[in-house]
Formats: structure tokens, sequence, C-alpha cells
């Protein structure tokens, strides 16, 4: 089953939110992500909130999804002042947002513009599986506002698509980079998995070859994951399968970040490359930068202004609470000075911009001092008061995070 929520403190049944957190969306930018859970199959490797039809039960189904979400949208407007600024970035994932007709993801982001005004260069994405989208379906997304597509690519070679149960078929995806293309998307970004058991360093480069053969300007690579509950956790505990390597998932790292420089794409955070600064990830950009936004549908997670809040997870759970007048929210938290200061951390470190020493104490200074000299990390080229992973140090990004923690 999917991960377990955070226990949290009691989130009030209509919504309300303190009035410090609601005086920080002035000056920031505000996102919306819309979650939709469904899935025609359960990949093995994925922990995310996601249901197949037999898992979903009664009372919920995808041709009223739309409306349920419709419904939390009114209650943000209920909830954030009019002083809100215009949504900057509108990003749908799942699940497989793509199951849901186009004209149903229209009618989300319709009433997010009608209710808080989108930016006039607002980002506007939805994941997709390749199989899940055609020409028609794509023209009818990009004449809705959509400006961005995310497609879950993970690998060009059967047998590790086999592995990772992924059903769509290998060259699918590559076909659904042109077909956007020629729909009109701005920009195209493709999902990678690197480490999965029994894949080489050939077969690897297969997929790599095949994504940069596209017309993508973004391209994200994950390591592969092993996350309890899992079917994939099920079959590396029983002796079915290994599990990743680290030492083979560092090697395949910088086999593709090797490859996409050579194609022109920039590394601007760990695990994402961009053609240029206008193709990067913006959605993404406001997570990691500690923007506001609102997460709506079972199990998503929201930030405005250091509350954080996130929704049950079930979806029978979520509509039940909006048919009767109630917030979705299972719990929140209230994050205080020092967990904002370490989240910044975590987070702005893995950026190729890197980490403002100067708004941090002298102690941590000195720690990257020494992640400088273990050739880990380096002053930025144009600020040397930021610090700037090196790739060796994206390598062990976790392990200078933890180094950099203990000196604060």
């Amino acid at each position: 089953m999917p991960s377990a929520l955070p226990i949290g403190d009691p989130a009030p049944a209509d919504g309300h939110l303190p009035g410090a957190a609601l005086l920080e969306l002035r000056g920031r930018q505000l996102g919306f992500y819309v979650h939709v859970p469904f899935c025609t199959v359960r990949c093995g490797y994925c922990d995310f909130n996601t249901y197949t039809a037999d898992e979903l039960g009664p009372g919920v189904s995808r041709g009223s999804y739309a409306d349920t979400v419709l419904a939390e949208i009114r209650l943000a407007r209920d909830v954030l002042p009019s002083g809100a600024p215009p949504v900057s970035t509108v990003f749908f994932g799942g699940g497989t947002p793509t199951l849901l007709p186009a004209e149903h993801l229209g009618e989300i982001l319709k009433e997010i513009a009608a209710e808080f005004g989108l930016a006039p260069d607002a980002e506007i994405t939805t994941e997709a599986n390749p199989e899940t989208v055609a020409p028609a379906y794509l023209a009818k997304l990009r004449e809705a506002g959509f400006n961005r597509i995310s497609l879950g690519m993970q690998s060009a070679v059967p047998s590790v698509l086999a592995v990772l149960d992924r059903t769509h078929r290998p060259e699918r995806a590559t076909q659904a980079v042109a077909e956007a293309r020629a729909a009109g998307f701005d920009h195209v970004n493709l999902d990678l998995i690197y480490g999965t058991p029994g894949e080489t360093e050939h077969e690897w480069q297969r997929s790599l070859d095949a994504a940069l053969s596209t017309d993508v300007d973004h391209i994200s690579a994950y390591a592969l994951i092993v996350e309890d509950g899992t079917a994939l956790a099920r079959k590396v505990r029983s002796g079915r399968i290994a599990a990743p390597d680290d030492d083979v998932l560092a090697d395949r790292y910088v086999q593709a970040d090797e490859a996409f420089r050579r194609a022109g794409l920039h590394w601007y955070e760990v695990s994402n490359w961009a053609r240029n600064p206008a193709a990067e990830s913006r959605h993404n950009r406001l997570y990691w930068s500690g923007d506001n936004w609102w997460g709506l549908g079972p199990g998503a997670h929201s930030h405005i202004g250091g509350l954080r809040w996130w929704n049950v997870k079930h979806p029978t759970r979520y509509t039940a609470a909006l048919d009767a007048g109630q917030s979705p929210a299972a719990g929140r938290e209230n994050l205080s000075s020092r967990d904002r200061l370490v989240e910044r951390l975590m987070l702005e470190v893995r950026l190729r911009e890197g980490l403002d020493l100067t708004t941090f104490p002298l102690a941590l200074t000195r720690q990257a001092e020494q992640s400088v000299g273990w050739g880990l990390a380096e002053r930025a080229a144009m600020d040397e008061r930021r610090l700037v992973l090196t790739q060796r140090g994206r390598l062990l990004a976790d392990a200078v995070v933890r180094d950099l923690l203990d000196a604060l």
C-alpha cells in the first residue's frame, strides 16, 4: 500500500488558515497541484497514493472525480484571501491524470483560473503515461491551456520495463514526444529510471539514446528506490531479484549526466536537466524555493506561509468530506523557523545555483569549506557566497546534507 501520512495536528473542518500564514502569500508565487489517483495497473516500484479500479471501492468513479476536485477549488477560494497572487503554475500528477477525459482536466484548470486567475506566463503541466495519450487527446489538452507535458518513459528496454511492471510499449514514449510537439506543447519532459535490477550499462545507454533522439527540452532521471510495502520490495526481500547496487547507481548517474551534457542539457537540480532556463520545471522550483501551493485531491500536500497540511488518502473519504461541505485535510503542522531553515538547506543545496551560505550560521560555512576540500562542492563562479555541488557531490548529496545539518 502507499506510504502513510504524517500524524500532525488536527485540521479545522472549514480549512481555516491562520493570518500569519496568509500574510506570506504576498510577494511569493502561488501554485496548484492536482492529484489524480487513478492507474490501470500498479507499477511494482510505486508507493504513490494511487488506486486501480479494483481498489477504489464504492462511491468513487473517474467520471465524477473532476466535480469533486472543483469543490475543493471552491473551498480554497473561501480560505485564501482575495489578495492572493495569480497562479504561477499548475501541475496535474498522479497516478495517471490522462486516464481522465481531456475535457475534465480542462474543467479543473478553468475553475482554478476563474477563482484565482492565472499569471500571463503560467506553466500548466500534466503527467502522462505514453499509452494514454494520442494526437486528438493532446490537441484537446493544448486547447484547454496546457503548455507542458511530462511523459513517463522510464526505459526503452522491454526487459527493464517488465521488471518495473510498466505496461507501455518501449517505443511509445518517443512517439508521444513527437505528437506533443505537433500539438503545440512548449515544453516536453521525459522521466527515466536507472538502476533497475539486471539493467546493463548498454541497456541504460539505449534508454538515454532513445530519450535524446527526441525533441524534448527536459529530462528527469531518478535512481530506483525500493520502497517498503511495494511489490518490488517483496521481490527483493524474497531474493527473487537483487536490490539496486549503490556503485552501479553512481555509474549510471555519471553516464546519464555526461550524455545529457553532450546533448546540450544542463543540470539545474540533482535529478533534473534542461536545455535552457525556460525549459526548467517552474512548478518544481516553486517547491524547492519554499513558495506556496495548494494540493488538490486525496493525499495531496499543501504549503502556505510555513503551514503544511495534507488531505485524507482514500478517494472515498476525500469525496465524502467535500460532499459534506468540509475540508478533506487529515492533519497539518506549523513549521518552526528551524524547520524552515533545515528544509531550505536540504532543497537549495541540490540546485545548480547552490546554497547561500550568508543566510546560515558560521559553523555551517566551516563545514561547507570541508565539503569543498573533499571535492564534493565548490564556490559558485558567479557568486562565491553560494555553495554548489560538484558531480561527485551530487552522487553523495545526502551525505553532504547530513554533514551540513550536523553543523546547524
